[in-house]
């Protein structure tokens, strides 16, 4: 607690004095999640100089602001984050930086609040896990677009024609996640993991979405929590439950052991891209890599 204070006075001591400058004509954009940083990095292109703070397998729900991130969270013209509290130990640098010469952009907070599926057990009472709607995802590169643009408006139409790409990227996702689930009966959609990041993508594809850890990584789950999941999953008749890559495996082995201590057999269905993208270079190190391999080790898990 004593070092992020010490990082939010920094960060308000030299923000107060510092006047906001571009690198060689770009911008100076960070981002926090990898998904974040994936869609900034495909509108702005060869146009920003971008660095996001979190990498594969970072969880944001518990990532701490470092003395390192100070010097990127200095420099920067553009900060995006996920916002909705998300990024929970960051908020308060953040809050701090508005305060001062920055306002970073919470893109979650640009979202229609009434379309957002609430939780009485997170601080900003939504959850936060809004890029498994891809519509959503949508909204955040339009705004990303807008903000860009107005930074750097001569280079507007370069972040709008990187934009347009995008969103057609985007279109293609959606039209081909669609066929893929379809493959899946209704009957078998129930998707067992490790937190509840995935009831914005339930919310779209008709999933029931059971987590066995709340929406926040912050709360461990407890025996009570793992033998009633077991439970529903006997009553359900689940074939397969995911771990997720930003949260340790032994809650759901933990789960799988019991389980199957109880005569029922139940499968890990694989590992699964929740709050953070894979390495990056690889598909997976992509948001709409991540998203399609997703899908499809849920719907061959679970067929």
């Amino acid at each position: 607690m004593k070092k992020n204070m010490l990082i939010v006075f920094v960060l308000v001591t030299i923000f107060s004095c510092k006047n906001e400058t571009n690198t060689n004509g770009k911008l100076n954009v960070v981002t926090t999640t990898s998904m974040i940083t994936d869609l900034v990095k495909n509108i702005g292109g060869d146009y920003v100089n971008l660095q996001g703070l979190m990498g594969s397998g970072v969880d944001p729900h518990l990532y701490k602001a470092s003395e390192g991130d100070v010097t990127k969270l200095v420099d920067a013209n553009v900060i995006f984050y996920n916002g909705l509290h998300l990024e929970g130990k960051l908020v308060e640098v953040f809050e701090k930086m508005g305060s001062a010469t920055k306002t970073p952009i919470a893109l979650g907070e640009e979202l229609d609040k009434s379309t957002l599926i609430g939780s009485d057990y997170f601080a900003s009472n939504y959850d936060p896990h809004v890029w498994f709607d891809i519509n959503y995802f949508k909204q955040f590169a339009q705004k990303v677009t807008q903000v860009l643009s107005e930074k750097n408006p001569e280079n507007a139409d370069n972040f709008k024609a990187n934009e347009t790409k995008y969103l057609a990227k985007l279109n293609e996702l959606q039209s081909k996640i669609k066929a893929t689930i379809e493959t899946l009966p209704k009957e078998k959609r129930i998707l067992v993991t490790a937190h509840d990041a995935f009831n914005y993508f339930g919310k779209a594809y008709d999933f029931e979405v059971v987590g066995l850890q709340g929406l926040s990584t912050a709360t461990e789950a407890g025996v009570q929590d793992v033998q009633k999941l077991s439970a529903f999953i006997i009553e359900k008749n689940i074939k397969a439950v995911f771990v997720e890559s930003s949260v340790p495996k032994r809650t759901i082995e933990a789960l799988q052991a019991a389980v199957n201590s109880k005569g029922h057999d139940v499968e890990i269905g694989g590992t699964l891209y929740s709050d953070a993208l894979g390495n990056a270079g690889t598909e997976e190190g992509t948001y709409v890599g991540m998203f399609e391999y997703n899908v499809n080790t849920i719907v061959n898990a679970l067929k």
